[in-house]
């Protein structure tokens, strides 16, 4: 990884994404500080941090890492990026970018990894919404390379550039995202296909884990060596433009979420989190399959890494 010239970023939040956000700029080299209201998780949360930066290969430097309970304990004379992790509540965040305009100095870019909240609704009425942007990370955040840059409608298209430089210089890949939609571009793209896989369980077509097993070993192992459209072009378009004319008619289009899945979330069944959701776990096994997850993870990592450097 690349150490930038301007090296000091602040996350606000560490849950899980804020501290594996924390973690990217650490193995890159910054001093990065962390705002997490709750003191009782500053011990729990720098390790996380440290095991994360261990993971991607980096070395953990402690003095680098600052973690504070309020955004104005921040050395706001320092910082050039912040990227706000709180809470998916629109509010707060709206509320957190508020207090972010008055301390960071001209010129610090904002960011949010909100993953459902366009942030021109985040920023709106602010003055300075020229330079807030959505940085969405896909969890785990310091394994899965991509980040989408995701314009506003104010956002100024030169800060969109410069976010991408800087994901560039951290070992990620920028998706340009250039309208703030609803669900930006890849959680679009997965809904889609999430969709689908839900209504084929609602119509008892399939079992949750013969899915699962269609697309990790089937057309999903594929999109390592090549994303979907690539894919499509390898293996020739007049086969999927057929194979779409027959099949197009028939795929799901509902508007509200598969009664399957309301019907488990209804009855407090949201997987790992519960103990239960379209499979049964015990903390031993949600433990396995995470090691099992971030391992296989890791290794794909190993081959995107190769193919950067020419291998």
């Amino acid at each position: 990884m690349t150490e930038t010239k301007s090296n000091h970023a602040a996350v606000i939040g560490g849950g899980t994404m804020g501290a594996d956000i924390a973690a990217i700029f650490l193995a890159g080299g910054w001093h990065t500080q962390v705002v997490e209201p709750d003191a009782k998780r500053w011990a729990a949360l720098g390790e996380r941090i440290a095991n994360a930066v261990k993971q991607i290969g980096g070395t953990f430097a402690p003095e680098r890492l600052f973690i504070c309970a309020l955004p104005r304990l921040l050395s706001w004379d320092e910082i050039e990026t912040v990227i706000e992790c709180a809470p998916e509540k629109l509010d707060l965040k709206r509320s957190v970018f508020a207090e972010l305009e008055r301390h960071a100095k001209p010129g610090t870019m904002l960011a949010s990894n909100s993953s459902s909240f366009p942030i021109s609704r985040i920023a709106e009425g602010l003055a300075t919404a020229n330079r807030m942007l959505g940085l969405h990370f896909f969890m785990p955040a310091h394994l899965v390379p991509a980040v989408e840059v995701i314009r506003g409608e104010k956002t100024d298209p030169a800060v969109c550039e410069r976010a991408a430089a800087l994901m560039r210089s951290l070992d990620k890949v920028p998706v340009m995202v250039k309208k703030d939609i609803p669900g930006f571009l890849a959680n679009r793209i997965q809904h889609a296909l999430m969709r689908e896989a839900f209504a084929l369980i609602d119509a008892g077509m399939a079992s949750a884990e013969d899915i699962d097993n269609a697309v990790r070993y089937g057309f999903g192992f594929r999109y390592v060596a090549a994303g979907p459209i690539l894919q499509k072009d390898l293996a020739g378009l007049d086969i999927h433009c057929a194979a779409a004319t027959t099949m197009y008619a028939h795929l799901a289009n509902n508007a509200e979420p598969s009664p399957t899945l309301r019907k488990l979330v209804d009855e407090g069944k949201l997987g790992v989190k519960t103990g239960e959701g379209f499979y049964s776990w015990t903390p031993e096994k949600a433990r396995a399959e995470q090691a099992r997850y971030e391992k296989a993870l890791t290794a794909a990592l190993a081959i995107f890494a190769a193919e950067r450097k020419g291998g």
